[in-house]
């Protein structure tokens, strides 16, 4: 790795730790390149602006998330597992990469992103919502837009990431179990005026 690399991948952490922490528009450029141990213009280096940097960063968490979707929809199980299992790796990687996490699942910056930002994450919406159509098909999801579902599943998954990328709970938290069942109640048929 070369060392303009490793500046790259410092700026980066920098960046993502300060984003998540107080926001995109309270960091400064100066306290990017500060924390990342750079001059400021190093930054212009490697990124054509905050916004840029910005971007790629959702970029990679959006292609986390994606990757995670689409490894769940690979199982040879039914609609519920694969959705479990996208939940407890949405969890998992709360775990390890809060910051990726909180990026893409927790804060909100519809503004600030580009074209390619918003299909990354159009691409695990719609990867997510392909998961609640499968159970739409089976009849183990409730009748009604796949896209509602998918938010509703997705919502309440997000307080247990939330809860493990906060450091309020450990991955193995009862909560976090908790609430991915209750993703699934949310929008599974009830049973009891089904068929």
């Amino acid at each position: 790795m070369t060392q303009a690399d490793l500046t790259r991948q410092r700026l980066v952490r920098a960046a993502l730790e300060l984003f998540t922490a107080q926001g995109y528009h309270d960091t400064t450029t100066p306290q990017i390149s500060k924390k990342a141990g750079v001059a400021e213009g190093t930054i212009y280096r490697h990124f054509h602006s905050k916004q840029h940097l910005l971007n790629e960063l959702y970029r990679g968490a959006a292609r986390w998330a994606g990757k995670l979707v689409r490894d769940a929809d690979t199982l040879q199980v039914g609609p519920r597992e694969k959705l479990a299992e996208l939940g407890r790796g949405l969890v998992a990687g709360a775990a390890r990469e809060s910051a990726v996490a909180r990026l893409f699942l927790l804060q909100r910056y519809s503004e600030l992103l580009d074209e390619e930002s918003r299909k990354t994450a159009r691409d695990f919406r719609l990867g997510l919502e392909s998961l609640v159509a499968q159970g739409k098909a089976d009849g183990s999801v409730k009748p009604g837009a796949a896209e509602v579902w998918a938010a509703v599943w997705l919502s309440v998954v997000t307080l247990a990431v939330d809860r493990v990328s906060a450091k309020e709970w450990p991955e193995t938290h009862a909560g976090v179990a908790l609430a991915l069942d209750a993703a699934w109640d949310a929008i599974k048929t009830d049973s009891r005026i089904a068929g």
